[in-house]
């Protein structure tokens, strides 16, 4: 019996001095901070589409492109105009086959100059897409540290239904931020400073 009592008591001792050390641990340990990282979000899409600088550059590209068409154009009237001074030319002689080599030379210039106009229309319109999202990144850096956010994430506006299934599954697959609840939404600041100069 006295070795009954003696085994309990030294449980308890044991269970109590447990507790207490526990306690004393608890108290002791740093408290971890309750306010975590601040977020904010931009929506980037908006910001092309509402920005006064991305409307300019956009009108300077339908500028080009309609240089361009014009040019074109032009080409395509004296093509035409050459074909029908061919009709006027008799078949075979010297002065219907210098009209013949001039025709297929200013097609072949035609096609040759479309190609350059949409490979250089195509390169400065990702030139000006690049450039314009280098800048709003700038901006949004900018925004974030003078709002003191950790974190800014794209808020992307989904829009259904899609044109097709790949589309769908394309806006699934990219629409990575699906809930934004207590962020700071900075778009309205981002596009005023893109729209500052």
């Amino acid at each position: 019996m006295k070795v009954k009592t003696v085994v309990v008591a030294g449980l308890a001792i044991a269970v109590s001095l447990l507790v207490c050390f526990e306690a004393t641990f608890v108290s002791a340990a740093p408290e971890t901070p309750k306010s975590g990282l601040k977020m904010g979000v931009v929506n980037i899409q908006k910001v092309f589409q509402e920005s006064r600088k991305v409307s300019r550059y956009r009108e300077q590209t339908i500028s080009e492109r309609k240089n361009a068409e014009a040019d074109l154009d032009k080409m395509a009237k004296e093509i035409d105009a050459a074909k029908a001074g061919l009709k006027t030319l008799k078949p075979g002689n010297g002065d219907y086959m210098a009209q013949v080599k001039e025709i297929l030379t200013k097609q072949a210039n035609a096609q040759a100059q479309e190609k350059f106009y949409e490979q250089q229309m195509t390169m400065k319109e990702q030139q000006m897409v690049e450039g314009l999202y280098m800048e709003i990144m700038k901006q949004v850096k900018k925004v974030a540290e003078e709002k003191g956010l950790d974190l800014v994430f794209d808020k992307d506006e989904i829009e259904f239904p899609a044109m097709s299934l790949n589309d769908a599954m394309m806006i699934i697959r990219t629409h990575k931020l699906l809930y934004s609840g207590g962020c700071t939404d900075i778009t309205a600041d981002v596009l005023a400073e893109m729209d500052k100069e």
